[in-house]
């Protein structure tokens, strides 16, 4: 009897244990809400959820652009930017705008704001579950960025620079080494939101794949964790 009372015991803490938002169960080590909470919160605008552009215009105008005027952005413009990338679209499941191996989301999202009405330069950290930025860093770093990539000019003229970066054990905990794989395709239908994105907004972007991961992690003050895997400036055309 004690042996049947000690196995409810273990599998009733293993079933709170991953309790999440709403009743939801999520595995631990899988956080609803990221534990990040220090610096300056900023709260975005609501996205919204319509535009003049379908769907079909969006991808046919979808291009790499490289060359940006020097304007600024706007913060509705941004939140619009974030909410495409890795915005919450069902709060209870805390499903995403990108599709994730298991719903597992490893992927963590920065932007480094250079020339935003209303968003003081700095390095930002997004949080989806709130909708708003976490400052990390103060300054403008685009000027360090571009030269982490390599010297792609782009990356220091957009008026902000997305950047992607990965836990990979958030997926590889379910799925071994394969997870990795899945992990760069989740990148990539991420990346992929922000073009569609940024044509409605008729703004421009592009993919920066060549960097140097450990340059991109110190001058973002990334976790040791986490791995860069896209970059991605963007500025008005």
């Amino acid at each position: 009897m004690k042996k049947i009372h000690a196995i409810y015991y273990i599998i009733a803490s293993i079933i709170l244990m991953g309790i999440g938002i709403g009743g939801v169960f999520v595995l631990p080590g899988n956080e609803r809400e990221p534990k990040e909470s220090v610096g300056e919160i900023i709260k975005l605008p609501e996205p919204r959820y319509d535009s003049e552009t379908s769907i079909e215009e969006a991808l046919l105008k979808r291009r790499s652009i490289r060359t940006y005027k020097n304007e600024s952005l706007t913060i509705a413009e941004v939140s619009q930017l974030l909410w495409a990338s890795q915005g919450i679209t069902d709060l209870e499941m805390g499903f995403r705008t990108a599709p994730s191996a298991g719903a597992l989301y490893p992927l963590e999202l920065y932007v480094v704001i250079g020339n935003v009405q209303g968003i003081p330069k700095g390095v930002y950290k997004y949080n989806p579950y709130k909708h708003e930025l976490v400052k990390v860093k103060d300054g403008d770093v685009r000027v360090e960025l571009a030269v982490a990539s390599l010297g792609q000019t782009w990356v220091r003229d957009g008026a902000i620079v997305i950047v992607f970066s990965a836990i990979y054990e958030r997926t590889t905990e379910k799925y071994g080494d394969r997870g990795i794989r899945y992990v760069h395709m989740e990148v990539g239908h991420a990346a992929q939101n922000v073009y569609l994105q940024a044509v409605s907004l008729n703004l421009g972007t592009v993919v920066v794949g060549a960097f140097r991961d450990d340059s991109v992690r110190e001058i973002l003050n990334m976790s040791d964790k986490e791995h860069p895997l896209y970059i991605m400036p963007v500025g008005r055309i």
